[in-house]
């Protein structure tokens, strides 16, 4: 239960990103479910392996260079799919950190609701 809650509320806040910011385009709350599905995907499949391979870049920079991981996998999401797109890279940095604020908003928010 709490994975399809956060899978909706995921998609909202990809909705709630291409409101905001105009770099960052959805076309349905079909397209954004899609989104969320693809994004949640790439960051629990590539994003650990991207951190590692990077990890001396990410040292250097003192951890900067998540913000270019997390940009990367947005973009990649973006391109993958037909109804969300992002205008290029600097879009897609703004767009993914837009996005990962309102993700925290939304585990803050659903920690209490399920507990455990």
């Amino acid at each position: 239960m709490k994975l399809i809650v956060k899978w909706l509320l995921a998609a909202c806040a990809l909705l709630l990103v291409a409101y905001l910011y105009s770099g960052v385009q959805i076309q349905s709350f079909t397209s954004a479910l899609i989104a969320a599905a693809v994004i949640g995907l790439f960051n629990i499949f590539l994003r650990p392996l991207l951190v590692i391979l990077t990890l001396p870049v990410t040292v250097v920079t003192l951890g900067l260079f998540l913000f270019v991981i997390n940009a990367l996998l947005f973009w990649a999401a973006a391109s993958v799919l037909d109804g969300f797109g992002v205008n290029g890279f600097l879009a897609a940095l703004l767009g993914s950190l837009i996005y990962s604020v309102l993700m925290l908003v939304v585990d803050a928010a659903l920690k209490p609701v399920f507990k455990g």
